[in-house]
């Protein structure tokens, strides 16, 4: 399972607490001092990912604000027709 950036910062708070009482032996130390390397490792690697895919997105807004506004759509023919004035015919009025 791959660790995800607040266990690593859990886990990187963790190692602080520790170094900080003292209760760790050299040994230990050694270990954890890498352990916190790795970590924070991990951590810059999450943190560049998700800036790089926030700036995409903020790319794609900016390409979707680039685009021309659509066109007004074109009257309907029936509006057309009735503009026409009638014409007399013998019995009745056509259009």
């Amino acid at each position: 399972m791959e660790t995800t950036y607040r266990d690593a910062i859990a886990e990187l708070e963790t190692i602080l607490r520790a170094l900080e009482t003292d209760t760790i032996d050299v040994d230990e130390l050694t270990a954890r001092v890498q352990r916190s390397a790795t970590l924070i490792r991990l951590c810059k690697q999450k943190l560049r990912t998700a800036e790089d895919a926030i700036d995409r997105v903020f790319e794609n807004l900016d390409q979707d604000e680039e685009l021309p506004e659509p066109e007004a759509p074109a009257p309907p023919p029936a509006a057309k027709r009735a503009a026409r004035t009638p014409r007399e015919t013998g019995g009745g009025l056509l259009f």
